[in-house]
Formats: C-alpha cells, sequence, structure tokens
C-alpha cells in the first residue's frame, strides 16, 4: 500500500515551503494542498491543526502533524535517507540549538526591522544584526551550517536565505549584505543555487508584489492615522 504524503502549506510561507524542502531532500513524493490561510481557511486545514488553525501541516498516512519545526524533525525520523541532522548527538543538539535560535530570535527581530514603523526602525534594525551576526558565527566557513549539505539549520533559515532579500527590496530597509556579513551573504548564494532548494522557493515576482502591497498598506495606514 502506497504511503499518502499530503502537505497543506501556503506558496509564499517560508514555513510550509520548509517542509516541501526537507520532503524533497529526502526524496518523498508527496501531494501539496495549498490554503488561502488570510480569507478562506479549508475545513480540512481546521480540522487537522484546531489549535493554531495555520500552515504547514503534514498529513501522514491520514495522520496529521503541525508546527513546521516538529514536521521537520518528524520527517527526519520517518525516512532516514538523505539526513538533515547529524548523527554525533553533540553535533546535532547543536543543529537543534541553531534551529531553534533561528526561529525565536532571528525571524521575529528581523521581521520587526523590516515592518516597524520609522520612530522604532533604528533599534529593530541594530537588534536584527545582532542576531545576524549570532548566526553567522555558526558557520564557521562551512559552505552550509549543516556541513557540505543542506541540514535543518539551512531549512530552518531558508526566510534569511530567499525571503529577506526580497523584503529588503520591497521595503527599502537593508539588514543583511556583503560588507556586513561576508560568510552569511555567500551562504544565501550557496542555498538558492542548489536545485532542490530552487523547486521549493516561491516565483520571486509573486513574492515581491505581496510584499510591496504591504509596504502600501503600511503607508496608507500611518497616512490615515489621527494626528
Amino acid at each position: 500500500m502506497a504511503e499518502e504524503v499530503k502537505v497543506f502549506g501556503a506558496c509564499l510561507s517560508p514555513f510550509s515551503r520548509r517542509v516541501e524542502l526537507a520532503l524533497r531532500l529526502k526524496g518523498v513524493p508527496y501531494e501539496y494542498i495549498e490554503e488561502d490561510i488570510f480569507k478562506n481557511k479549508s475545513p480540512l486545514l481546521l480540522k487537522y491543526n484546531p489549535v493554531h488553525k495555520k500552515v504547514p501541516v503534514l498529513l501522514h498516512n491520514r495522520k496529521p502533524i503541525a508546527e513546521s519545526l516538529v514536521i521537520l524533525e518528524y520527517i527526519e525520523e520517518t525516512w532516514k535517507g538523505n539526513p538533515i541532522l547529524p548523527e554525533d548527538p553533540y553535533e546535532k543538539a547543536k543543529a537543534r540549538f541553531w534551529t531553534k535560535f533561528t526561529d525565536e530570535k532571528c525571524l521575529p527581530a528581523l521581521r520587526k526591522a523590516g515592518w516597524s514603523p520609522e520612530n522604532e526602525r533604528e533599534k529593530a534594525v541594530e537588534e536584527a544584526c545582532e542576531c545576524l551576526k549570532t548566526l553567522e558565527s555558526s558557520l564557521n566557513g562551512k559552505r552550509f551550517f549543516g556541513g557540505d549539505t543542506v541540514g535543518m539549520v539551512d531549512i530552518a533559515a531558508n526566510f534569511i536565505g530567499f525571503w529577506l532579500t526580497i523584503m529588503q527590496e520591497a521595503t527599502g530597509r537593508k539588514l543583511l549584505s556583503a560588507e556586513k556579513f561576508p560568510e552569511l551573504f555567500k551562504w544565501t548564494d550557496e542555498f538558492v543555487s542548489c536545485s532542490v532548494v530552487k523547486e521549493s522557493l516561491p516565483p520571486k515576482d509573486k513574492l515581491l508584489a505581496f510584499y510591496k502591497a504591504r509596504v502600501a498598506e503600511a503607508k496608507e495606514a500611518q497616512t490615515n492615522a489621527p494626528k
């Protein structure tokens, strides 16, 4: 009996794209189901993720798993080929640490720096750059965070590898550059150049249009705000 593997995701979501990348790296065939997470969440999504009601959700043989990092761990334990975590317990623990750091520290700081109002921007950018500097230190001259191949930390940092560049273009706020973060900037090139990664990225023009719309909405909201 063939395995049932489905991914409920959103095209522009870095979190659902993480799941797709992990499955592709493992060579696991899956069915992708696009969700309208802003206006019309499907009954199935609400059924399979009743707690958070968001993507991604992995459905494996009718068993739902939610939250992208939890799903990545599940994928790693279920399909053993092409591991995305090191075998050594200490190295594995370090990879999990940096994965958590990326999710809990870097991403919120980068979003805040990208979308914060003018009077909060300087501090937000400073905090985001500190996070990038700390994350860059973990590369330590390696091609990828996982060494010579894409691993769990690289997958978790996909927002930095692709989405951040587009966000910078839309907002005009420069956070990641070759001058400030040479190793991390080089990693982004290596990451998006991988054929399997390219297959797991959204169309650049679609993402840029989405971010530009957000910028326009934010400007309109500021213009119409009570003085």
